[in-house]
């Protein structure tokens, strides 16, 4: 006897054919469409005709979405996806990766960028910096968007040196993730950095210029002088100590300080030591080996392109931008603990 063959229970003879079964529709669930903008950070192609475009949106955060069909030449929106380019987007939520459905150009900031070397590597390592700072996919960093829109937007316009918005990028992105270098204090121990000592000015509360002479008054008169008696006998004159050396001064007749001998002076904190590992500069006290000592104005560099002081950062010496560079390129691989490949092409620019 040849066994039945399984039926599935959700199976039911077809009126039309009775030999033939038909099973049940599977319920797909609710497709999720959203729409967001974004900045193209990179792509990558997928198959014959697809591609994998990675963007930074203003509320999603960053996505990975598949464009199908952006490759052929008869492509609806396959320039429109390209790197520096500020889209507006449709997609649906897929089960690895989004889809994107339709996109359209709000700002080709790539226009102004692809005709000069220097200003398009430096868009590169803003653009993979952006993408190293948001390393989960799908979680918000609104902050971190209008940044890069920001230096996108400066960088077209050219009004400043490419070094310096990526230097200002650089520093401004590592304030958003919480990794803000200390510029005017020790890293380590707080000690505010000194600060130049102020003008000589008129004392608070006085008077700058002197008014007028005010007459006293007449002098008030006093009675007779009294007589006084015959003065005492003085006593002997009590022996001197030592007379101090020709050549010393009065400070070699005072006695030491029983608590004072022992006791080493300590010299004032310095703060000309920039330590990487340490989160910014130090004093002398703190300074650990292999710490740089940038100058003066290099710090005053930093400090300004972290508050968008431009006029100051403009003014800087090159030599003063280079080190700045280089103080904060290895300062932002540290703390990702990842190397940015754009940036070694950004450095022979």
């Amino acid at each position: 006897m040849r066994p039945r063959s399984a039926r599935p229970m959700s199976a039911a003879p077809s009126p039309r054919e009775p030999g033939r079964w038909i099973t049940a529709v599977r319920d797909n669930g609710p497709v999720s469409i959203y729409r967001d903008d974004g900045i193209v950070l990179r792509t990558q192609k997928l198959g014959e005709a697809d591609r994998i475009v990675t963007l930074l949106t203003r509320r999603t955060g960053r996505v990975r979405a598949v464009a199908k069909g952006v490759r052929r030449t008869k492509s609806r929106f396959g320039a429109r996806l390209e790197p520096f380019t500020h889209v507006d987007l449709l997609l649906y939520t897929g089960r690895s990766l989004d889809v994107i459905t339709q996109a359209e150009t709000l700002r080709p900031y790539g226009e102004p960028l692809a005709s000069d070397y220097p200003r398009y590597t430096t868009g590169t390592a803003m653009l993979e910096t952006a993408e190293r700072f948001t390393p989960v996919e799908k979680e918000p960093a609104l902050r971190q968007f209008l940044l890069l829109v920001g230096g996108l937007r400066a960088l077209g316009e050219g009004a400043h040196d490419p070094r310096l918005v990526l230097d200002a990028y650089l520093l401004r992105s590592l304030a958003v993730a919480g990794y803000a270098p200390a510029l005017d204090e020790c890293a380590i121990c707080g000690t505010r950095a000194p600060r130049p000592d102020p003008e000589p000015g008129p004392v608070p509360g006085s008077d700058p210029e002197p008014g007028p002479v005010r007459d006293p008054g007449p002098v008030p008169e006093y009675g007779p002088v009294p007589e006084y008696g015959p003065v005492p006998a003085q006593g002997p004159v009590p022996a001197q100590g030592p007379v101090p050396a020709p050549g010393r001064g009065l400070e070699s007749m005072a006695e030491p300080d029983p608590a004072a001998v022992g006791r080493s002076v300590r010299p004032p904190r310095t703060f000309r030591a920039f330590a990487i590992s340490a989160g910014g500069l130090v004093c002398q006290s703190c300074r650990a080996a292999g710490a740089a000592t940038p100058s003066a104005q290099t710090i005053a560099l930093m400090s300004a392109l972290m508050s968008g002081d431009w006029p100051h950062a403009d003014a800087s010496e090159r030599r003063h931008q280079v080190e700045c560079s280089g103080l904060v390129a290895a300062y932002l691989q540290w703390h990702l603990e990842h190397s940015i490949r754009s940036l070694r092409h950004v450095e022979h620019a």
